[in-house]
């Protein structure tokens, strides 16, 4: 019998504020957070039972569509707040946030995609390269290099 895989400080702590900020402004706190962590890439973020008695009566006389949307502008108005948990737990910056709920399963899922330390020490260096392709069409399509760039003199 294997052991069951045990959450990291980090993924509780992660958990147990996103479920606050939820009961926040919900109302309802979700019957269960669980985090995932992959440093430097993800956090995901899986609450269970988090709707509202007055979102249940409505998803079960057919009005799912009105709670989905409401879920979702919620989302796209609160990701802010969302995010600096995230940012503020890991010491990482946030490059996306998605948010989606099951309304069959009452499942609700938080997703951030981190920035990542490769990618933003990277930054800098990737805008200050011209782009440099291998085939004379593509070299065409560049949008950052005219005729000038191409003597040498990159215009943006």
């Amino acid at each position: 019998m294997t052991e069951p895989i045990r959450a990291s400080e980090l993924e509780t702590k992660i958990a147990d504020q996103i479920a606050l900020l939820q009961a926040d402004y919900y109302g309802v706190a979700p019957k269960h957070a669980r985090a995932y962590v992959i440093p430097g890439e993800l956090v995901v973020v899986v609450l269970r039972e988090t709707f509202t008695p007055a979102e249940k009566v409505l998803i079960h006389h057919g009005d799912s569509e009105a709670i989905q949307h409401s879920r979702r502008r919620f989302q796209q108005l609160s990701g802010d707040d969302f995010i600096a948990v995230v940012e503020q737990a890991t010491g990482e910056q946030v490059e996306s946030f998605l948010s989606e709920t099951n309304l069959e399963t009452e499942v609700a899922v938080e997703t951030f995609i981190l920035a990542g330390k490769n990618r933003t020490e990277m930054e800098g260096f990737e805008q200050s390269q011209p782009f440099e392709a291998r085939d004379p069409k593509e070299r065409e399509m560049n949008p950052r290099q005219s005729l000038a760039g191409r003597e040498g003199k990159e215009t943006r």
